[in-house]
C-alpha cells in the first residue's frame, strides 16, 4: 500500500511516459489524464495498469484553453484512492530520494496540505542547474485543498501550510528535440499573451512589495509575474537575469543557449501582445 495516488498529466506522450511509469511504479493508484491523445499514449498506460482519464484541453486551439481550469478539474473528478495525490508530467521522473521524502511526508504531514519539490531540468545532458528561473514546485497536495489559477504555465494555489520535501524530481524538456520545445512555447507564448492582455482589461493589481518581500514564495512568484509583464525589454531582462544573475554561465552552453532560448520566448510574448493595437 502506498498511501499516495499519482496524477500525470498527457498528450500524445508516447515516447515520455513510459518512463514516467516506471518512476512512479511503486504507487498502487496510478491516474492518467490525458487531453485526447492521438497516438498510443492512453495504451501504454492501461498495459501499465494505470487509470485513464480522457478530457479535452481547449488551449490544443491555439487561441482558447484554461491549463489552470483544466487542472483543477482533474483534482476534484477523478477518483483518487488516496487523500494525497503527487501530479507530475509524463517528461518528468520521481528520483528514489524524493519518493522516500514523499512517503515520509504523508506519514506525518505535520498540518501541512502541500508540499513543493525541488525540480532538476536536463539539457545537453547536463542538469542546469544555474539557470533554471525557479526550480521549486507543487507537486505533493490534498487536492480538496489546491486549485490552479493562470491560463498557462498555472501557479498552483493551496488553502493552508506548504512544505518542502528533499529529493529531486528530474525533468527533460528537450526529450523530443529542439523543434518540439519551440514549437510547444510558440502555442504558450499565445497564450501568455492572452493572459497579459486580459490582466490589461481588468486592470489586475499587484503590490510590488509583496512581489519582494511575501514570506510566501507563491504570493511572491504571482506578484512578480505581473511586476514582469509591466516591464520593458523584457527580453533582455530575462536573458540578463537567467545568464548572469542566476549564474547560467556556469551550465556552459547548455546554459547559453538555454537563457537564449528563454529570451526568444519572451519575445514572442511582447510580438503578440503587441500585435492587436499594431496589425501587421
Amino acid at each position: 500500500m502506498s498511501g499516495i495516488s499519482i496524477l500525470i498529466l498527457t498528450r500524445n506522450e508516447q515516447e515520455n511516459l513510459p518512463g514516467c511509469l516506471q518512476s512512479v511504479a511503486w504507487s498502487d493508484d496510478i491516474h492518467v489524464y490525458d487531453s485526447m491523445s492521438s497516438d498510443d499514449t492512453c495504451a501504454i498506460a492501461e498495459r501499465a495498469g494505470a487509470r485513464v482519464t480522457q478530457r479535452v484541453y481547449d488551449s490544443q486551439r491555439i487561441f482558447g484553453g484554461d491549463e489552470g481550469e483544466y487542472r483543477t478539474w482533474g483534482l476534484r473528478n477523478i477518483p483518487f484512492k488516496y487523500p494525497w495525490v503527487f501530479v507530475i508530467d509524463a517528461d518528468e521522473r520521481m528520483t528514489p530520494e524524493l519518493i522516500s521524502s514523499v512517503q515520509a511526508a504523508v506519514a506525518l504531514p505535520h498540518g501541512m496540505v502541500a508540499f513543493d519539490v525541488q525540480r532538476r531540468d536536463f539539457f545537453m545532458g547536463i542538469w542546469l542547474r544555474h539557470v533554471q528561473a525557479s526550480p521549486f514546485y507543487l507537486r505533493l497536495l490534498r487536492p480538496e485543498k489546491a486549485h490552479y489559477e493562470r491560463l498557462i504555465n498555472c501557479v498552483t494555489v493551496v488553502d493552508g501550510e506548504a512544505g518542502r520535501l528533499g529529493g529531486y524530481l528530474d525533468h527533460f524538456p528537450f526529450n523530443r528535440g529542439v523543434a518540439y520545445w519551440i514549437e510547444r512555447h510558440n502555442c504558450y507564448s499565445t497564450l501568455e499573451a492572452k493572459h497579459v492582455l486580459e490582466n490589461k482589461t481588468k486592470a489586475t493589481e499587484y503590490h510590488w512589495r509583496k512581489a519582494l518581500t511575501s514570506r510566501s514564495f507563491y504570493e511572491r512568484r504571482y506578484h512578480q509575474k505581473i511586476l514582469f509583464y509591466r516591464m520593458p525589454c523584457r527580453p533582455m531582462i530575462k536573458f540578463f537575469w537567467l545568464y548572469f544573475v542566476k549564474g547560467g554561465f556556469l551550465d556552459g552552453r547548455a546554459g547559453l543557449t538555454y537563457a537564449f532560448l528563454q529570451s526568444i520566448y519572451e519575445y514572442f510574448i511582447v510580438l503578440k501582445v503587441r500585435e492587436p493595437e499594431d496589425p501587421m
